[in-house]
């Protein structure tokens, strides 16, 4: 791969991983599942060792979920090109957490937000770039 491919593949996972930070916070579960390949995995940074394994189990958990209003900022994305089609990524989270009530804006959590490590492997599709492996993990403790 050249340097311009490299760039472009670069580039694309970064707003791969950008967007899946925007489709969450939407609660766009279908768009979000579909950032995965069919056999992919997913663990949250809360349960970094419990993975969700396939892209139909993938959708499911985050349809099951407890309705939320939530931001996920997302900072310090770095890819690493194996091959053409193959790519590691990291990328630093943070997240705030609230409840919706009524027509305004949600209400920001008392606790602090979460900040967090996402590893990931990705590979090259017909499609795009998809997420093979989606691995979360917490950065600290919440204060006692």
């Amino acid at each position: 791969m050249d340097e311009q491919g490299a760039w472009t593949a670069k580039a694309a996972i970064t707003e791969l991983i950008t967007r899946y930070a925007a489709l969450n916070d939407a609660g766009a579960w279908g768009e979000l599942a579909a950032l995965y390949t069919e056999t992919a995995r997913m663990s949250r940074p809360t349960a970094p060792d419990d993975f969700v394994v396939g892209r139909a189990s993938i959708l499911e958990s985050f349809r099951s979920r407890p309705p939320r209003a939530s931001r996920h900022i997302v900072a310090n994305v770095l890819v690493t090109l194996e091959d053409a089609m193959h790519a590691s990524a990291t990328s630093q989270i943070l997240l705030y957490v609230g409840r919706t009530e009524g027509a305004g804006l949600p209400v920001l959590s008392g606790a602090a937000p979460l900040i967090g490590t996402y590893h990931d492997r990705l590979i090259l599709t017909n499609a795009g770039w998809k997420f093979t492996e989606r691995r979360g993990v917490l950065d600290f403790h919440a204060s006692q």
